[in-house]
Formats: structure tokens, C-alpha cells, sequence
């Protein structure tokens, strides 16, 4: 009898621990729900494949509109336009990949432009490679961008360019008082000087070659406002 009672309570003893271990919640791997960029911007590399959406994409999470060239002459503030949206992405692209602390103003011809974005240094021709060196950007023109002085416009090849797309690394300033208006829908124009506008005359004042470039380096860095 005893044998029979001690087997009754052995199998309802068991059957309370695997109700218990039914009850044990098991533990799943959540789901990673964090939304993932649609560009990964250590790897990326911009082509004219991939410019105006990489360019839109990054513009809409990159609102800056300003920035400051530092230079040994003092400092040029410049604003970016909104009516530019490629331009103006692509310029606080290479902003905040340190691009343009690598180069210098390479081109200076007083009373007409002075041209910056390029240098002969090793390390810009690695950087472009590392960015895309073979892209280039749509052009962006419209009726109240015109070249005015102080007028930041984009670089461009005039061979073999129908489109007129510009060069994304290189810009130059119209320091020309009174303008360079026969330039207007010829090169994008995205920002102006709002402050500096005696730098960029001190710059356009420097000596040259032949080929106008500046027999001293005019160094720059560039950051952000």
C-alpha cells in the first residue's frame, strides 16, 4: 500500500515540474529593427551612376549652409544656396571628409577668379580616389544665380561636356568688381561671400607663373558652420 502511495505521489510530482518547465518562457532573438543607411559612407564610392541619388540621400540628413575657409590671409564665410541641392550636398560632403584641407587655391587671376579644390600633393589624388575620382555633378541653373563678385561657382571641363556638369572638387570666387556675366549658365553658381571679401582680394593680389598659378602655396582648411 505504501509502495502504491509513494508511486501515486512520484507521478503527480513530475507531472507539477514539467507543467512548470511549460511555463519557463523561452528566450528568442529579437529582430534588429534599427533602419539601416542606405549608404555606407566609409565605403562608398560616388560615380555618375550613383551621384544625384547618393548627393539627394545625403543632403536631406546634411541641412549645413555655411562654411569658413581658413587661409593665411585670413578668413572667406561663405553660405551654400538651397536652390542647389546637389552642389550644396556635395560641398558638405567633401567638407566633412577633410577634402579640401588637402589642397590649395591653385588658380589666381587678379580681376577675374581665383580657383581653389586641387593641389599637387599625393594626398588629394588619394583622397579623389577614395571619393570618386571619375564623377561629376549635374548642373543646377537657375534665373537669380548669377556671377557676381564674391559668387562661388563650380569648376568644369568645356571639352567634350554638352551637359555642363561641373567638377566636384574644384570652385572658384568671381573677385571681378563688376562681374563675369558671360559665365552665367555656363558654370553652376551655389553660394556666395557673405564675409571675407578682402581675403579673396589679397589672394587674387598674389604672384603667379605663367600659368597662373601661385608661386607660394595658399594653403587651406575649411570647416563647417
Amino acid at each position: 500500500m505504501k509502495s502504491c502511495f509513494y508511486l501515486i505521489f512520484a507521478l503527480m510530482l513530475l507531472i507539477s515540474c514539467q507543467e512548470k518547465e511549460q511555463k519557463v518562457p523561452i528566450e528568442t532573438k529579437k529582430e534588429d529593427t534599427t533602419p539601416k543607411p542606405k549608404y555606407d559612407l566609409n565605403t562608398v564610392v560616388v560615380t555618375n551612376d550613383n551621384v544625384v541619388d547618393f548627393l539627394t540621400w545625403y543632403g536631406t540628413f546634411n541641412p549645413e549652409k555655411a562654411f569658413v575657409i581658413h587661409t593665411k590671409f585670413g578668413d572667406i564665410e561663405v553660405e551654400l544656396f538651397e536652390d542647389t541641392p546637389l552642389h550644396r550636398a556635395n560641398m558638405v560632403y567633401l567638407i566633412k571628409k577633410k577634402y579640401f584641407d588637402t589642397t590649395f587655391f591653385h588658380r589666381v587671376v587678379k580681376g577675374f577668379v581665383v580657383q581653389g579644390g586641387n593641389s599637387d600633393e599625393s594626398i588629394t589624388g588619394k583622397m579623389r580616389k577614395n571619393i570618386g575620382e571619375d564623377y561629376t555633378i549635374p548642373s543646377e541653373f537657375t534665373k537669380n544665380r548669377r556671377h557676381e563678385y564674391g559668387a562661388l561657382c563650380a569648376a568644369r571641363s568645356w571639352d567634350d561636356n554638352p551637359e555642363k556638369r561641373s567638377n566636384p572638387y574644384e570652385f572658384y570666387f568671381v573677385q571681378s568688381k563688376k562681374g563675369e556675366h558671360h559665365l552665367n549658365f555656363e558654370h553652376t553658381v551655389y553660394g556666395k561671400i557673405t564675409k571675407g571679401f578682402e581675403v579673396l582680394d589679397k589672394i587674387a593680389s598674389q604672384p603667379t607663373d605663367k600659368g597662373e598659378y601661385p608661386l607660394f602655396n595658399i594653403n587651406m582648411t575649411v570647416e563647417l558652420k
